[in-house]
């Protein structure tokens, strides 16, 4: 379904389809794609049903958007292309910072996780972990970071609980050598965790609302 529909995606975006409604005939769109009205319909029409667009036939002439879906598929498709051309042997990512819930120094803190991270990282990871809220034009660069192979942490089950495989990626934030780690098989989400020898926060005197570089290895 991804190929089929892209090219399409791609011009209604390129029109502002993106974050409002675009007024567009059938025929208008043939004539950007190169086909005729009806095959143009019919793609809009197929876009619809697989939950890609929105339309609004209210006005004279239908109006049409990106749904959320549609624009996640656009973006996965950017960065299999940033793969192609851009990709070197690291990825810079921007972001801010911002307050976790404490969840990354209770999972950090596991003896199974901990013991991993010393041996695949070269240092024992300070108690918590550095929440950074990535912009959303960097956000194509976690796609990237997915679908990279990364240093595998191993899960384990522990006390009836299942503590699922973690990715790590040696990292650099201000000069100061870190590490970023996500579940092997996690939600779609905005933030990275970073963890490092030291208390980042204190260390960098960074605090809620500061932009940082987070430089990411993507060799194992």
């Amino acid at each position: 379904m991804r190929n089929k529909h892209i090219a399409t995606l791609k011009q209604i975006a390129l029109l502002g389809g993106v974050h409002d409604y675009i007024a567009i005939s059938s025929r208008e769109l043939g004539e950007l794609l190169d086909i005729s009205q009806q095959s143009a319909s019919k793609k809009i029409l197929e876009l619809l049903s697989h939950g890609l667009i929105e339309r609004d036939l209210g006005a004279r002439r239908q109006r049409i958007r990106l749904t959320e879906k549609g624009f996640d598929l656009l973006r996965k498709e950017y960065s299999d292309y940033q793969r192609i051309f851009e990709m070197k042997d690291h990825l810079v990512i921007i972001g801010n910072v911002i307050s976790g819930l404490g969840e990354g120094q209770y999972y950090i803190n596991q003896p199974e996780y901990l013991d991993q991270f010393q041996k695949k990282l070269w240092f024992k990871p300070y108690e918590g972990t550095l929440n950074v809220k990535i912009a959303e034009q960097e956000l194509p660069k976690l796609d990237i970071l997915q679908k990279a192979e990364g240093i595998m942490i191993k899960g384990f089950e522990k006390e009836g609980r299942t503590f699922g495989d973690v990715k790590a990626f040696l990292a650099k934030i201000h000069n100061m050598e870190c590490a970023v780690v996500m579940p092997s098989r996690s939600h779609y989400t905005n933030v990275i965790e970073i963890t490092c020898k030291y208390h980042l926060r204190r260390t960098l005197g960074i605090r809620d609302g500061d932009q940082v570089e987070v430089i990411v290895s993507l060799s194992s």
